[in-house]
């Protein structure tokens, strides 16, 4: 069986023909803007017509989202999605049945398939880039909650807010890509559109002061981070995929910030970068099938 799989992120697209193994027989991807949902889904139905074998559709995207009715109640850095019945627009569209899955969900879903975490039964997904995805198995099973929004580890407060509006105080505004090309720019006195997280490392290894304050608060406040998630769920690993990961010193970086917590915490990169979000997808949509997938 091969199955259609959209990974829908802040920035781009990506496109898969995944067959139930979780082989990747061909892939591509686009830009997209976040704020245009029409654009999105033409990109979506183009694909499959140049695709037309695929008995299914599987879709991993932000945001908090219903996993058996594929609904997005609100569509996190794709706000555009927001209160969007994604699946059920698809199927009536192609006539294949289609899920949705939150995108942090789908990345731990890879790994738990195909990935590390194939013998473990307590781990969590930390995904960074635009914004700041979780997700956490335990006990042997992937915590949703009861409004499909567990796992939202941007959320987390990094200080106390003073009034309503409490985004500026939360690890999203610390621990994200977005946040680090923002301060960076703001320090650098440029404009973050001209600046990539690469632009924002590369002067950190250059010993640029500026990328060196921020850099280093980047990694603090991520260490943090993981500190209380590691309080909580007292995980067996965790795992951090995104972009960032793709730095060879990432890890050793941030585990040094992690040693001054003296606690015994393993952490490692995810193992499928960015075909993570396309192959979770794939797993959930089997998974809904009651395909084994073993």
């Amino acid at each position: 069986m091969n199955i259609a799989a959209f990974d829908i992120g802040g920035t781009s697209l990506k496109m898969g023909v995944i067959d139930d193994k979780g082989n990747i027989l061909t892939s591509d991807s686009c830009d997209i803007s976040h704020n245009d949902r029409d654009k999105i889904l033409e990109h979506i139905i183009a694909w499959l017509k140049k695709n037309p074998s695929c008995s299914g559709i599987a879709v991993s995207t932000p945001g908090y989202i219903d996993p058996d009715s594929g609904y997005i109640a609100m569509g996190g850095t794709i706000r555009d999605f927001d209160q969007f019945h994604l699946s059920q627009w698809l199927t009536e569209k192609t006539s294949l049945p289609t899920t949705v899955e939150n995108d942090a969900h789908c990345a731990l879903l890879a790994e738990r398939w195909l990935g590390k975490a194939k013998q473990l039964n307590d781990f969590l997904m930390l995904t960074i880039g635009t914004g700041l995805g979780g997700a956490a198995f335990c006990n042997g099973a992937l915590i949703r909650g009861g409004r499909n929004r567990a796992g939202e580890f941007g959320c987390l407060l990094t200080s106390r807010p003073t009034d309503s509006n409490i985004e500026p105080h939360t690890m999203a505004q610390s621990c994200t890509m977005t946040a680090l090309r923002e301060n960076y720019s703001e320090a650098a006195g440029q404009s973050a559109e001209d600046i990539s997280g690469k632009d924002v490392f590369d002067a950190f290894d250059q010993g640029n002061e500026q990328a060196q304050n921020v850099v280093n608060r980047f990694y603090q406040d991520l260490a943090a981070c993981l500190y209380n998630l590691f309080s909580v769920f007292d995980p067996q690993t965790i795992f951090i995929g995104g972009g960032i990961t793709e730095r060879d010193p990432f890890i050793e970086e941030l585990g040094r910030e992690l040693k001054k917590y003296q606690i015994d915490i393993r952490i490692d990169t995810a193992t499928y970068g960015n075909d993570s979000g396309m192959l979770g997808a794939v797993c959930h949509f089997l998974q809904s099938q009651q395909t084994d997938i073993a």
